[in-house]
């Protein structure tokens, strides 16, 4: 098995400096591209829940698209329960305009931004493609499910800033 066929199989991940029953994490999922967007969410959540994370610990929101996805990761950060981590998901196909780059630019940096001073991480699940058989390929098709590993490294990184705040 190649290193890829490995990281796609991986459906699970054993915290090792905390416990997975006390972590609480938040996932925004945009609604455009629902039929991608909704699967990776489905596969977001079957990996948190293969980890031992309770569902109760688990705070799923919905935005109208991928640009609201920073907005909805601030809020989070801000909120009230103080999340291990935050899990963007949203998918972003090419068109005919340059609205594919601003939309994935303003992303990207947005995200990026969020991080310099995140209280917790922010994971980047946004899939971009240039075409439709692209995105379904990401989500839960032949290269394997991108929530899945939006979840996963969500949980590696919650072990990160385990290990470093002991």
């Amino acid at each position: 098995m190649t290193s890829l066929e490995q990281n796609h199989a991986e459906t699970h991940y054993q915290l090792r400096s905390c416990s997975s029953k006390e972590v609480h994490i938040a996932i925004a999922v945009a609604e455009w591209n629902n039929d991608i967007t909704f699967a990776l969410r489905d596969g977001a959540l079957a990996a948190l829940e293969a980890s031992g994370v309770p569902t109760e610990n688990i705070k799923v929101a919905y935005v109208p698209g991928a640009f609201e996805l920073t907005y909805a990761a601030a809020s989070f950060l801000q909120a009230e329960t103080l999340y291990d981590a935050v899990i963007i998901l949203g998918c972003v196909i090419r068109g005919e305009t340059s609205h594919y780059d601003c939309i994935c630019d303003g992303v990207s940096y947005g995200i990026t931004s969020l991080n310099r001073n995140a209280s917790a991480p922010v994971i980047f699940g946004l899939v971009t493609t240039e075409n439709k058989q692209q995105a379904l390929d990401r989500a839960g098709g032949k290269l394997g499910n991108k929530g899945t590993e939006a979840a996963l490294t969500a949980l590696k990184m919650i072990d990160f800033s385990c290990e470093i705040n002991q």
